[in-house]
């Protein structure tokens, strides 16, 4: 489960930036543009990511947390959506990569998952943490996305200031490292490995006991154990992006704010978001051109920074991600992505700072690449873009996050939910011609009394249906249990998938996936109609 941050210390003075989108000033020519996120495996240009072909890829993705955790596998499955459905979601809403916590206690041989609704996800029972990653990223990977390692905990008990532990050594962290990058190699879903989790403070200066970032320190300095770590992984999978994390205070110790002397204060941020010394200090690795900077980035929903309360709040903001971390994309020394941030907005103040830090990341393929906290409700200070039913979506902030959002190849129209064509002729739902669709349907799964499957609805025509609505018919006998993608209803043998308020038009050319479970005997969906054509 994701933590709170605490901090210590005060914000230096900044000067004030203007908000707004900015490029790099090295950056003279329009990029070559990868769909979705690009061919074979990633590396980085400069600032920007770039696929095989050399073709930019910007990462737009989300945080599916809990094999973390003492359930040692995704949260949400213990839910009536499928591990599927909730990918299908991901993928047709725009997010193109997965960030994936773990803890080194799920990587352990015999460990074993736990929260899973046998009769949702049957395909799932007895399998390891291991085996089921091995099929998200196998589905993942089916839809265009990507997907990128994290070490969230050496255990399930919590996170840790320093990368190792009394219980989970040096030697444990990078070795674990080392055999996911062999279990992976060779399969381009995965790109890469967040090597550390919110590396932090821990005492208080003079005698510092948490990471800090080029002091030299071996036992300490972050940025020398992740050229530890990433050489190693690197001497693997040469292939992978090695994505590092700043630290909270460079000196690796909480200042001194009780003691009433102002003297050594330093400049502190959020745990993982201080990259202020990485400019000086680089992360070197030994193949060139796979380091990729990884800050997070909170709200007052996670802790009540200073420059919340800024007279000139949020207009005061901008300078301040120059500080920590901005400043290395603008000046063209590496990527950025942005491996956290999150909010309930529930505080004005909240809805602003994500408007304002999403602006700030630039829009288009050249823009900074994120993956936002979480797909999951059960965050307890930021909450999800999944409701708590794991099927529905959180549309405000959908709203905010969907025009920085490029869908992978495979996960549907371009753009999400909202970015094709918003409606039909005025006074009704648009009525394609009759053949201006196909339907596949693929059976997922199938178990004593009922089934799994997923209908794909194209239209083929040359204009957006909106609102779409797809029907179809079952045998006698044959019920719906549950739906998702869509408002999915039964009435008789006839059942109908309503289009979802978040993602109302099937642009021309689009394709939406139905997921369902049913009781009865396995059957396809038959006289299948998109707003009564026959497909």
């Amino acid at each position: 489960m994701f933590r709170p941050k605490a901090l210590g210390g005060a914000l230096t003075a900044l000067a004030t930036v203007a908000a707004g989108v900015f490029l790099a000033t090295a950056v003279s020519t329009s990029p070559a543009v990868a769909a979705g996120t690009g061919s074979g495996y990633l590396h980085t240009n400069g600032n920007q990511i770039v696929d095989s072909t050399g073709a930019t890829v910007r990462l737009t993705g989300i945080n599916w947390f809990g094999m973390e955790t003492d359930n040692k596998t995704f949260h949400g499955l213990w839910s009536n959506n499928p591990w599927r459905g909730q990918l299908d979601t991901m993928a047709r809403l725009g997010y193109n990569t997965l960030r994936v916590p773990y803890s080194n206690d799920a990587l352990k041989p015999g460990a074993t998952a736990s929260g899973i609704n046998d009769f949702v996800n049957p395909d799932l029972i007895g399998l390891s943490p291991l085996q089921i990653l091995d099929k998200v990223i196998d589905y993942a990977g089916s839809k265009g996305m990507r997907i990128i390692l994290d070490r969230h905990r050496p255990t399930s008990a919590g996170q840790s200031p320093l990368w190792y532990t009394s219980t989970v050594s040096e030697a444990t962290w990078i070795n674990d490292w080392k055999m996911l990058a062999q279990r992976y190699a060779g399969n381009p879903t995965v790109i890469g490995a967040d090597l550390h989790n919110e590396p932090h403070a821990e005492g208080t200066n003079p005698a510092a006991t948490g990471a800090c970032w080029g002091c030299g320190d071996t036992t300490r300095d972050w940025r020398l154990a992740a050229e530890r770590a990433g050489n190693a992984i690197l001497g693997v999978q040469p292939n992978w992006l090695i994505f590092v994390e700043g630290v909270s205070c460079p000196s690796g110790g909480l200042s001194n704010v009780w003691d009433g002397d102002t003297s050594n204060d330093e400049d502190c941020g959020w745990w993982g978001g201080n990259l202020s010394k990485a400019g000086q200090f680089p992360v070197r690795l030994s193949v060139a051109n796979r380091l990729v900077y990884s800050p997070h980035e909170y709200a007052t929903s996670v802790y009540r920074q200073t420059w919340f309360d800024a007279p000139d709040y949020p207009a005061n903001m901008p300078a301040i991600w120059d500080k920590y971390w901005g400043y290395l994309y603008k000046q063209n020394i590496t990527p950025i992505m942005m491996g956290e941030f999150g909010s309930t907005l529930v505080d004005p103040k909240d809805k602003v700072w994500l408007e304002k830090l999403m602006a700030y990341t630039g829009t288009g393929v050249t823009g900074m690449s994120f993956t936002y906290w979480s797909w999951n409700p059960n965050s307890g200070d930021t909450g999800g873009i999944a409701l708590d039913d794991w099927t529905n979506v959180n549309t405000t902030k959908q709203a905010i996050l969907q025009p920085y959002l490029i869908a992978p190849s495979g996960g549907g129209p371009t753009g999400g939910p909202t970015g094709g064509p918003t409606g039909g002729p005025t006074g009704g739902p648009t009525t394609p011609p009759p053949g201006a669709c196909t339907a596949t349907y693929r059976q997922v799964n199938a178990w004593q009394g009922g089934f799994q499957g997923e209908l794909t609805v194209k239209n083929t025509g040359s204009a957006a249906v909106n609102p779409w609505s797809v029907t179809w018919t079952w045998p006698a006998g044959v019920t719906l249990g549950s739906g998702w993608n869509a408002t999915v209803s039964q009435s008789g043998t006839t059942v109908t998938a309503a289009a979802p308020s978040h993602a109302p038009s099937l642009a021309a050319g689009g394709s939406v996936t139905v997921g369902f479970t049913a009781n009865g005997t396995a059957s396809a969906p038959g006289a299948v109609k998109l707003n009564g054509a026959s497909c």
